[in-house]
C-alpha cells in the first residue's frame, strides 16, 4: 500500500496558490503527513534506493492535516513532489506517494527555458532545440523532462548539446512531456509542456490536395 499524492492545481499561474493533498486507507487511524519535494541527490536527505532523487522537507514536523497548502511567496515551485503518511510513535509505519509534478509557466529571475521552433506542438521526424538562457550569475542549469512517467536529465545519447542548448535532431513521440531547467541548489525556470504529434494532417491534406490536381490535370490533357 502506498500513500497517494494529488496537486491542485497542477500548472500554476502567478501568484496562485496550490494545495497537496495525501490519501492514504481511510479504514486506518493515526496517521501523521509530512511533504517533501523532490530535489538532485543529496547526502543527510531522505533519498530513493537507486539516489535518483532526494527529498526536501517543506516543514520541520509532520502534522495530522492531511493537506498541505504552498503559498505564492519566493520562487515558483515548479517540481516534483511526495508526501508520507507515518503512523506510531516512534513512527512504525511509514508510507510514501510517488512524485507528482508541480508546473508553473512563469518566468524566473534567474534562468529561462527557451525552444525552438517557438510552439508546444512538433511534429515527428522534425528537430526541436530547448535552451536554458541565464539572467544572472547562476551557474550549473541542466535540462529537466518529465516523460512516459520518469524524471529524465540532460540529453540522450540521440541528441547533441552544445554550451546551453540541447538539440533533438529527430523528435518521436515519446519526447511529449513538460521540460524546464533545474540547478543544483534547486532553482527551477519556467516549464514548458510539449506534444510531438505523428506525420502533420496539413502535410496529408495538401499531398491529397496535390493528387486531386494531378488527377484533374490529366484528365483534362487526355
Amino acid at each position: 500500500m502506498k500513500a497517494a499524492l494529488s496537486i491542485s492545481p497542477q500548472w500554476l499561474n502567478p501568484r496562485d496558490s496550490v494545495t497537496l493533498s495525501c490519501e492514504v486507507d481511510k479504514t486506518s487511524t493515526g496517521w501523521r503527513f509530512s511533504w517533501y519535494r523532490t530535489v538532485s541527490y543529496r547526502a543527510g536527505l531522505p533519498s530513493l534506493s537507486d539516489k535518483s532523487y532526494s527529498l526536501q522537507p517543506l516543514s520541520d514536523n509532520g502534522t495530522t492535516a492531511d493537506s498541505y497548502t504552498l503559498l505564492p511567496a519566493g520562487p515558483t515551485p515548479t517540481g516534483g513532489y511526495v508526501c508520507r503518511a507515518g503512523r506510531g510513535d516512534p513512527v512504525y509505519d511509514t508510507l510514501y506517494s510517488e512524485p507528482q509534478f508541480l508546473w508553473s509557466g512563469d518566468l524566473q529571475p534567474s534562468v529561462s527555458l527557451r525552444i525552438s521552433p517557438n510552439t508546444t506542438q512538433h511534429f515527428t521526424s522534425k528537430s526541436l532545440s530547448l535552451s536554458c538562457e541565464e539572467k544572472g550569475n547562476s551557474t550549473g542549469w541542466r535540462l529537466m523532462s518529465y516523460r512516459e512517467k520518469r524524471v529524465k536529465s540532460g540529453c540522450a545519447r540521440w541528441e547533441s548539446i552544445t554550451e546551453s542548448t540541447c538539440t533533438i535532431t529527430t523528435l518521436n513521440r515519446w519526447y511529449s512531456g513538460v521540460f524546464w531547467c533545474e540547478s543544483g541548489s534547486g532553482e527551477y525556470s519556467n516549464a514548458v509542456n510539449i506534444t510531438v504529434h505523428g506525420t502533420s494532417i496539413v502535410q496529408h491534406s495538401l499531398i491529397f490536395f496535390k493528387c486531386m490536381c494531378d488527377n484533374m490535370f490529366n484528365s483534362v490533357t487526355e
